[in-house]
């Protein structure tokens, strides 16, 4: 196995990135806490922070923790502009960048020291430029491998630089808390915690078997594997998605079958449209919706899209009036971007969970689209015509494409709230 042996990896992190562009567009709004978002918390300055608010909080929440926040409507033109701009300074520095979302970043710099000077300098001048030509505070953390840089970003935050020593790897790494670890969250970490296990030590110390009886044998391999410092995943700037969603907050109010079965079409209707959709767009789609009250690309001439990408797996996530969740999920017999197909197999993964829905309520309904390929991939089956079924599919996406997302859409829906469309960090060939 390839291991490296010097800290090239950069992981480039934007800090608060929505409240950032706020508080960079208006000057009233410097050093003040900001809340971006009503019903929900999408993002939230540092100063709001430091009262205990969080990405993803009700608002309600939120206003109670910090009552002199500011809120401020999400503008996601203006954010999807200002990660264009970091993106290209990001490029600017190395061509070897994997973005993971459309604020932040994997930048291998190992082959610049000639040109460019060490690591440590090359993190120091990129976020000199963010500051000086985006006008954003950005994170940067420098180390031997992707998990480690990742890690170090978060440590350096706000507005900070640490590069990870190789030779004090295990010293940076070890004292951290276990949620520190990719793939960690709150459920995994409570079942380590029963067992005394609270720290990356703690992780190293139990030993691959014990974490494979306690966790199953892949997420137990791959903590123990982190824990110690293995992560030969080089930046790859080739890195496409293996899957796609979209989730919408639903508030606590109660919702009808009429309902959910309307917010459920018109999310497949947008998920099966990027699926559609050629790779290498640069148009921003949802990637995420929220409801705020609780890429589609050029086509041929003849309006078939000119690539795209297919779906075997439909996965449906619900969180009900106290917030658990559950997650159901249907493999197709064959991989299709064919919105009836799709919204077939959510419909019955919804009717499944209604009686549940109906006595705990319901307060997110999420859609994810896995098991992604290349539609040209697809094997035929007769008859022989990769065209038969999709038509009206290609029609409504070149009539989008041509006129806007809302020129059409399902009659059920005429007059509803559509929720926050959320920008998509582009996906290149």
């Amino acid at each position: 196995m390839f291991v490296r042996g010097l800290a090239t990896i950069l992981h480039a992190d934007l800090d608060s990135f929505y409240a950032s562009v706020e508080q960079r567009d208006d000057p009233r709004l410097r050093r003040r806490p900001v809340i971006v978002g009503g019903g929900v918390v999408l993002a939230a300055s540092y100063e709001a922070k430091a009262h205990g608010v969080r990405t993803a909080m009700n608002g309600r929440q939120a206003r109670a923790l910090c009552p002199q926040a500011v809120v401020v409507p999400p503008r996601m033109a203006a954010y999807s502009e200002a990660s264009r701009r970091v993106f290209a300074l990001f490029r600017d520095t190395t061509p070897e960048v994997e973005g993971l979302s459309i604020d932040e970043a994997f930048l291998e710099v190992g082959g610049l020291a000639r040109i460019a000077g060490t690591p440590r300098e090359i993190a120091a001048r990129l976020r000199e430029r963010v500051a000086r030509e985006a006008g954003l505070p950005i994170s940067v953390g420098v180390a031997r491998t992707k998990f480690l840089a990742k890690v170090a970003s978060g440590a350096s935050k706000p507005d900070g630089l640490l590069v990870v020593d190789p030779a004090r790897e295990r010293e940076f790494l070890h004292p951290l808390p276990v949620r520190s670890l990719w793939g960690v969250g709150a459920v995994t970490a409570g079942r380590l915690h029963e067992v005394g296990v609270r720290t990356v030590a703690d992780v190293a110390a139990l030993g691959e078997a014990a974490l494979v009886s306690y966790l199953g044998p892949a997420a137990g391999r791959h903590l123990h594997a982190l824990a110690h410092l293995r992560d030969p995943r080089p930046v790859d700037t080739h890195r496409t998605r293996r899957s796609i969603g979209s989730q919408r907050a639903l508030g606590r109010r109660p919702r009808t079958d009429a309902e959910l079965d309307g917010i459920l079409a018109s999310t497949v209707d947008r998920l099966a449209r990027r699926l559609r959709a050629p790779r290498g767009s640069d148009r921003d789609e949802p990637d995420e919706t929220l409801d705020m009250d609780g890429p589609s690309g050029p086509r041929d001439p003849g309006g078939a899209t000119t690539g795209g990408r297919v779906c075997r797996t439909v996965v449906l996530r619900v969180r009900f009036g106290d917030y658990a969740r559950i997650t159901r999920s249907h493999t197709l017999p064959v991989a299709t971007a064919h919105t009836p197909t799709i919204l077939s197999a959510a419909r019955r993964l919804l009717g499944d969970a209604l009686p549940e829905i109906h006595a705990r309520g319901i307060t997110l309904l999420g859609l994810s689209l896995t098991n992604l390929d290349r539609d040209d991939a697809l094997q035929l089956e007769l008859p022989l015509d990769a065209h038969a079924g999709p038509a009206l599919d290609t029609a409504l996406d070149a009539v989008r494409s041509r006129f806007g997302s809302a020129s059409v859409g399902r009659a059920s829906r005429l007059g509803q709230d559509e929720g926050l469309q959320v920008p998509l960090l582009p996906e290149h060939e």
